[in-house]
Formats: structure tokens, sequence, C-alpha cells
């Protein structure tokens, strides 16, 4: 499986391609398979998100799940503040103060 990840380039927030748009969740990221660059470029072009990458991922029973431990550091917010963590479904997520 492979998934886009970047910044959204209005907040700085990682986001995830989720087939249409771009998403805060991991678990919303779909699998673009040979057309991530394709859609990398579009939307950087259109200056929706920026430092986009394709990654790879796989899905299980808990959902989408980056192959890397990189990513899914970057998937689930700051490790130093449990309190931070990106929680799936949270319609708050993403917006704390630094």
């Amino acid at each position: 499986m492979k998934i886009l990840t970047g910044n959204d380039l209005k907040s700085g927030h990682v986001v995830w391609w989720d087939g249409e748009q771009w998403s805060k969740f991991v678990n919303s990221a779909a699998d673009v398979g040979d057309r991530g660059e394709a859609i990398i470029a579009r939307e950087e072009g259109a200056q929706r998100v920026f430092a986009a990458y394709v990654i790879d991922g796989e899905r299980d029973a808990d959902g989408v799940r980056p192959a890397h431990i990189k990513e899914r550091i970057r998937a689930l917010g700051p490790t130093v503040r449990p309190d931070l963590t990106l929680k799936p479904g949270d319609p708050d997520a993403g917006n704390w103060v630094i």
C-alpha cells in the first residue's frame, strides 16, 4: 500500500491523502498505488500542501498504519505530551497550541 503524507500549507499540520482531499487522520489515508507523484504535483501546484511524499503503509484491523516509525510518530502527534496525541474522530485534533 502506498499512501501520501505532507503538511497543510495554511496550518502546517501533518496531513494524509484520503483519495479526494487531505485529512489530519492517518486512518483516512487511501492507497494511491502508482499515482502518488501525480497527486503530489497537482496538490502542491494548487498550494494546498507542501513537502508531500509517498510512503509505504499497511491496513490492519486498527486502520492504516505507516510502515516506518518516523511516519507513525508523525501520524500520532507529539511523543512528549500524551495529552496532545492525535485521536481519530476528535474534531479538535491538531488544534493544540504549543
